[in-house]
């Protein structure tokens, strides 16, 4: 073989995005959202990269979905802007194989609040499959998860005490895993299963997804579960021991024996190896000089395709960059390598690209200023019943932007 052949080889071998954290970041693009005159204080509570990197699809608070118009970033010119929903969006994910390229899977599913999960094009909006949940009373059930399994055929839905999961070639109806034996049962996975992630390989060996539930561990189990696709009926195995709600559940890319989660008012992020112990966490990546989160508002991280670098926002609008591969303190836990103020408010979400050395961030929340308004007589009418006026308390929001972080080596 001649070296012309292996240097051609070599250059068809894909490569994960590089980061540079010796120094911040440069601010690359910044976008906001379409204003909505209904919904002055509308703000991102989430945004995904599509999966071939083309487009950035967020969730906001009044109930649309928006694609966020990214200049050098994103590819918007044949997609609808603004894809409005009836209800309340609780959770949204991209078909694994979406690319604009191929209309055909250019796609995602949507959880809204009253109706079936939806399968919508992604360029206009139109629905294309519906998938039913419905209670012992026949109402609709809106997951409070969704997650498509690694070879994308399969939909699973986590909903309290249980999982349906669709054939996405085939709408209707699914077939509903119980995750606890009865409602009065102490065993199993209880309550809301909040988070379901797959784990990113094809070995047969690693042929299984975890799902993370609201409700806090019990004496009996965690509110972890581990269970194999192939004979999801009953869980495999249990991680982790934290007093506290699952927030999210998330693989590492490039090994699959890695899971993270993180939880409801929690600093940190925790680091499970599926190999070994899993009641204790292998690393805690964490900020010491972070304060302790005082607000339900979800905080989503992410890991790039390398598997190598975990990013998360925080309430002050700080982003903190973790490196994996660094070994942690003697207590578990993990500094980070690198923390930068992105936003004035909460940073929702973070979500790395697919294909370029780029984060992206949306910021956002509900702040509520002054206080109750009470009027009373005067001194001379001291005797009369005292009347209250009331004013009600609107929420502001700081900042509701989206960011874009280029780490790339030459950025500056």
């Amino acid at each position: 073989m001649s070296s012309d052949t292996v240097d051609v080889d070599q250059s068809l071998v894909w490569q994960p995005p590089e980061y540079d954290t010796s120094r911040e970041p440069e601010l690359a693009a910044r976008a906001e959202l379409v204003p909505d005159p209904d919904f002055p204080r509308n703000f991102a509570r989430t945004a995904k990269w599509s999966p071939d990197g083309s487009t950035a699809l967020a969730h906001c608070e009044d109930r649309t979905f928006q694609y966020l118009n990214i200049q050098g970033y994103t590819q918007n010119a044949s997609l609808k802007p603004i894809l409005r929903q009836a209800e309340s969006i609780v959770d949204f994910a991209w078909y694994p194989r979406a690319t604009q390229q191929d209309p055909a899977t250019f796609c995602f599913v949507a959880s809204v609040r009253e109706a079936p999960v939806r399968l919508l094009d992604a360029a206009t909006g139109r629905l294309r499959a519906s998938y039913r949940i419905v209670d012992h009373r026949e109402r609709q059930i809106a997951p409070h998860s969704l997650a498509f399994n690694i070879a994308g055929d399969k939909l699973y839905c986590g909903f309290e005490d249980a999982i349906e999961v669709f054939d996405v070639a085939a709408p209707g109806e699914g077939t509903r895993l119980a995750t606890t034996p009865s409602k009065k049962s102490k065993d199993g996975l209880k309550g809301i299963i909040s988070s379901i992630a797959f784990c990113p390989s094809y070995d047969p060996a690693y042929n299984f997804f975890a799902a993370g539930s609201l409700s806090l561990p019990s004496s009996a189990s965690s509110n972890i579960a581990l269970y194999n696709e192939d004979v999801p009926t009953h869980a495999v195995g249990w991680i982790g021991n934290v007093r506290a709600s699952v927030m999210q559940l998330k693989f590492n890319p490039m090994k699959p024996h890695i899971l993270y989660s993180s939880y409801r008012r929690q600093r940190g992020i925790y680091s499970w190896d599926l190999r070994g112990d899993t009641s204790v966490p292998v690393q805690v990546f964490d900020r010491d000089d972070r304060p302790m989160p005082d607000t339900n508002q979800k905080m989503l991280f992410d890991v790039d395709l390398g598997g190598r670098w975990l990013a998360v926002g925080d309430q002050t609008g700080h982003i903190s960059v973790f490196d994996t591969d660094e070994p942690a303190f003697a207590d578990g836990t993990a500094p980070p390598a690198l923390v930068y103020e992105a936003h004035d408010d909460a940073v929702g979400a973070v979500a790395f690209h697919p294909l370029r050395s780029v984060l992206l961030s949306v910021s956002g929340s509900r702040h509520f200023a002054g206080e109750e308004l009470d009027g009373s007589s005067s001194e001379e009418d001291a005797d009369a019943p005292i009347r209250r006026a009331r004013t009600r308390l609107q929420p502001s929001v700081r900042e509701a932007t989206a960011k874009v972080w280029s780490f790339a080596s030459n950025s500056v």
